[in-house]
C-alpha cells in the first residue's frame, strides 16, 4: 500500500512545527512503515534552506490566471519513509513563518498559499512525481483544496483514482475565505474551476468557500484524532455553556457517520527506551534564565512579563519550596485557557489554583504564548502571585524538561480533539488533571493515572476544576503512596503510533 501525506506542518524538519500536527506528521509515517505501507510526505518549504535537498522536479501550477512554476525537493530518506518540500516565493516570503495573521481578512494570506500548495501538490501526482500511490491522506484545512480539485477540475485523472482520508486535527480553524471578489477566494486562485458551491459552502457564509467542510464531503473518509471526539462533533457547539463540538460542521459530520465515513482514532505518543533526561530544578531555573534574556532581546522595549518572570525566578533561585511543583505547556488560546480565566471570588480561577497551592507551599510554572489578551492576564496573575511564574514564549527545550520536573500537569481544556501534552506528562510519570472531554478523557482515568472533571456550564466546569484540584493537593499531602500509585500507573500507560498505525490500516486505508 503506497500512501501520500499532505500537511502544512512536519517536525521530522527543522523549523516546520507550530502545533501538534507537526508531531502527528514526524510520527506517523514510520509507525505505518513498520507495518508494511510505504509513506511519503510532502509540507510547504517555508525557506528552510538548511535542508539537504535533491532536485526531483519542477512543477507547472496554474494558479490566479498565470502558470506559476514551483520545484519539488526530496529532503530525507530512511526507515522507509521518504520526505518531501515543495519550494514557491509565497511559502518563503514571511520570514520563515509558517502561519501568517490577517487582523481583518482571516485566513487570506494563509489560504492563498495553501492553495497554491495544494494545487502543485495534485499536479506533481498527476505527472507521477511521486510515482504511483493508492491513497492520498490530507491533514486539516491546509490541505482541503486537494479534495476540491480532485473532484472538480477535468485536467486531474490519475488524481481521481486515489482513495482520500481527511484528519481533521483541529476543528475550530477551517480556512474559510470568500467564493469571489477577492483576490484570496477560490475563482481567484482557479478561475476556470466549474464546482457545486452546495457543497463547498459554509453554512453560516453561504457565499463563502469552507475547505474543511468541502474534505468532510468529498474525502471516501474523514478521521478525528480519538473516539470520543468523533461522538462530540456530532453534537452542536455551546460556547457560553462551555462546550465545543461541531463547531458548524456538525451536519456534515452526521452525514459522514450515516455514510460509514467518520472514524475517531487517537494519536500516539513516542515511548524511547532511553528515559527522558532528568534535570535539577536549579539546573531548570538557569536554563530558563537564559531563555528569557534571549526573548528579551528580541525586542527593543521590555516586555511586562519578561521582566515580572525575570524577577520571580531570581525569587525562586534563592528561596526553598516544600510543597508540590504544577506545571503547564501550550499556546494560550480560549480552547486552553477559557476554564481558567472564569472569574472566582476576587480574581480568578487560576488566581484560586495560586491561592490554593500557596497554602502547602508549592509553585506553578505556566509556558506558553498565544492569544495576547490571555497573555496579558496571565502577566496579571504572576504579578498577584509569587509562586506563579508565566513564561510568555516557546521553548520546545524547557517545556519538555518541564513533563520531568513537575508532580501535576494541568490541562483543562474546554476542547481537545487529542491532546498530546498529557501523555509527555504522563510518560514521565507526572499525572494529569484535565477535564473529561475529546482525546483527554480517552487518557486519563480519574483517580488511576490522573485526575479529571466535568461540569454542566462553565461555572460549574470552574467550581469542579478547582475541587479536583483540591482532591489532587490533599492526596499528594495526606496519601503519599496513593499519589505514587497514580503516576505510576500514569508513567506505565500505553498510547502508541503502532496501535494507531494498525487502527489507520483497518479503519482508513483497507
Amino acid at each position: 500500500m503506497r500512501v501520500l501525506m499532505v500537511a502544512a506542518e512536519n517536525d521530522r524538519l527543522p523549523d516546520c512545527k507550530v502545533g501538534g500536527v507537526a508531531d502527528v506528521i514526524r510520527d506517523i509515517p514510520y509507525a505505518l512503515n513498520a507495518q508494511g505501507i510505504t509513506v511519503k510526505v510532502v509540507v510547504p518549504d517555508y525557506g528552510q534552506y538548511q535542508l539537504n535537498r535533491t532536485f526531483v522536479s519542477d512543477i507547472a501550477v496554474p494558479f490566479r490566471q498565470h502558470l506559476e512554476t514551483a520545484t519539488l525537493w526530496q529532503v530525507e530518506q530512511g526507515d522507509g519513509v521518504i520526505q518531501y518540500v515543495i519550494s514557491h516565493s509565497l511559502f518563503s516570503e514571511h520570514q520563515g513563518a509558517i502561519y501568517c495573521s490577517d487582523e481583518h481578512r482571516p485566513f487570506a494570506t494563509d489560504a492563498t498559499k495553501f492553495a497554491f500548495f495544494n494545487a502543485a501538490v495534485c499536479e506533481a501526482i498527476e505527472h507521477k512525481m511521486f510515482d504511483d500511490l493508492e491513497i492520498l491522506h490530507l491533514h486539516d484545512w491546509h490541505a482541503a483544496c486537494i479534495t476540491v480539485l480532485q473532484k472538480f477540475s477535468p485536467r486531474f485523472v490519475y488524481l481521481k483514482q486515489l482513495k482520500t482520508v481527511y484528519t481533521v486535527h483541529n476543528l475550530a480553524l477551517q480556512g474559510i475565505r470568500p467564493f469571489n471578489h477577492d483576490e484570496s477566494s477560490l475563482e481567484a486562485w482557479f478561475p476556470t474551476l466549474s464546482y457545486d458551491g452546495q457543497q463547498l459552502c459554509d453554512h453560516q457564509h453561504p457565499h463563502c468557500f469552507n475547505p474543511m467542510r468541502s474534505a468532510i464531503a468529498l474525502a471516501d473518509k474523514v478521521h478525528v484524532v480519538s473516539a470520543t471526539y468523533s461522538d462530540e462533533v456530532l453534537h452542536t457547539s455551546e460556547p457560553d455553556r462551555g462546550f465545543f463540538g461541531g463547531e458548524g460542521l456538525e451536519h456534515d459530520m452526521q452525514i459522514a457517520k450515516r455514510q460509514g465515513k467518520l472514524v475517531g482514532i487517537l494519536n500516539g505518543c513516542e515511548y524511547p527506551a532511553e528515559s527522558d533526561e532528568k534535570i535539577s530544578l536549579t539546573d531548570y531555573f538557569s536554563l530558563v534564565d537564559c531563555e528569557l534574556i534571549q526573548w528579551m532581546a528580541k525586542q527593543s522595549q521590555l516586555r511586562a512579563c519578561h521582566y515580572i518572570a525575570h524577577q520571580r525566578l531570581k525569587q525562586w533561585q534563592q528561596a526553598h519550596f516544600t510543597g508540590p511543583l504544577i506545571t503547564s505547556v501550550g499556546r494560550l488560546t480560549n480552547q486552553k485557557a477559557l476554564i481558567l480565566r472564569q472569574p472566582y471570588s476576587t480574581g480568578s480561577v487560576i488566581d484560586e489554583l495560586a491561592n490554593l497551592i500557596a497554602k502547602i507551599d508549592g509553585r506553578i510554572i505556566i509556558l506558553g504564548s498565544g492569544d495576547v489578551e490571555l497573555e496579558n492576564l496571565f502577566t496579571q496573575v504572576m504579578s498577584r502571585h509569587s509562586n506563579l511564574l508565566y513564561l510568555n514564549g516557546y521553548g520546545q527545550h524547557i517545556g519538555d524538561l518541564l513533563y520531568n520536573l513537575g508532580d501535576l500537569f494541568l490541562m483543562p481544556s474546554s476542547f481537545e480533539p487529542c491532546g498530546i501534552s498529557q501523555m509527555l506528562a504522563m510518560r514521565a510519570g507526572q499525572p494529569c488533571l484535565v477535564h473529561q472531554v475529546g482525546g483527554l478523557v480517552d487518557t486519563v482515568t480519574h483517580l488511576h493515572n490522573g485526575f479529571s472533571f466535568r461540569g454542566e456550564d462553565l461555572n460549574d466546569q470552574a467550581m469542579q476544576l478547582i475541587d479536583t484540584f483540591n482532591l489532587a493537593l490533599n492526596i499528594f499531602k495526606s496519601n503519599p503512596e496513593q499519589y505514587q500509585q497514580i503516576a505510576n500507573n500514569a508513567a506505565h500507560a500505553r498510547y502508541t503510533w503502532q496501535a494507531s498505525a494498525q487502527a489507520y490500516i483497518n479503519y482508513l486505508y483497507e
